[in-house]
């Protein structure tokens, strides 16, 4: 009896602090969705959106992050939780992982500019196009294994969205129709095995979607 007493309590330790890392990583990202939908309202003009100051832009930008790929992290985090014992690593996991989005964010702002259709569809087929190739396979499936470091996590993530992460900037960086789409996109692919008969259906159907902008711009939705 004392023995089965010492297991429970041992296991309710274990448990106690994962549970703790989940809720805050998914709390964090349900906070993050409710300050980006406030902070993108009017902001949306489509292919033309300005991003505003660079201050302003790259805190959109950590927000928005935070609330579409930390559901998708949920499972490293908690395997990083597991491994140091306790919850304490955990901020410093998901500030790291975050600050390679705002890598990320800092090269869009340097480079975006208000663009056209045409130059917004060669950006999603070439997303599309990116699906197929090995490097995307590689960074999804290092993605989904986990990394020791939210630093190295957060590189291998990006790698592994950074064509979804283009079509969003290309068709409405501050469209909140575009990014629950990708964020959809970004969480099944994080959670799911690689299937190719799902994932060369996806990567078909955003090449379609490319095609689509080019023959009828006017029903892309914002």
């Amino acid at each position: 009896m004392a023995d089965h007493g010492s297991t429970s309590t041992f296991a309710a330790a274990r448990t106690v602090p994962l549970a703790a890392a989940l809720a805050a990583t998914l709390g964090l990202a349900a906070a993050s969705w409710l300050i980006a939908l406030w902070q993108m309202r009017g902001m949306d003009m489509g292919v033309a959106t300005r991003l505003g100051s660079f201050a302003f832009f790259i805190t959109v930008w950590v927000v928005m992050m935070a609330a579409m790929m930390l559901p998708g992290a949920a499972p490293a985090v908690l395997r990083r939780a597991q491994a140091s014992g306790g919850v304490r690593a955990v901020p410093l996991y998901i500030g790291s992982y975050l600050a390679v989005w705002a890598l990320v964010g800092a090269a869009v702002y340097a480079l975006y500019r208000p663009h056209g259709y045409v130059a917004a569809a060669v950006v999603v087929i070439a997303a599309g196009v990116y699906e197929f190739t090995p490097v995307k396979r590689h960074f999804r499936r290092r993605c989904r294994d986990g990394v020791r470091s939210g630093w190295g996590f957060g590189v291998c993530c990006a790698g592994s969205s950074i064509g979804q992460m283009a079509m969003l900037v290309a068709l409405g960086v501050m469209s909140v129709t575009w990014m629950s789409v990708i964020a959809v996109l970004a969480l099944s692919q994080k959670l799911l095995p690689a299937k190719a008969a799902v994932d060369v259906p996806v990567a078909l159907a955003i090449v379609g979607l490319g095609i689509w902008i080019i023959l009828a711009p006017s029903s892309v939705p914002g």
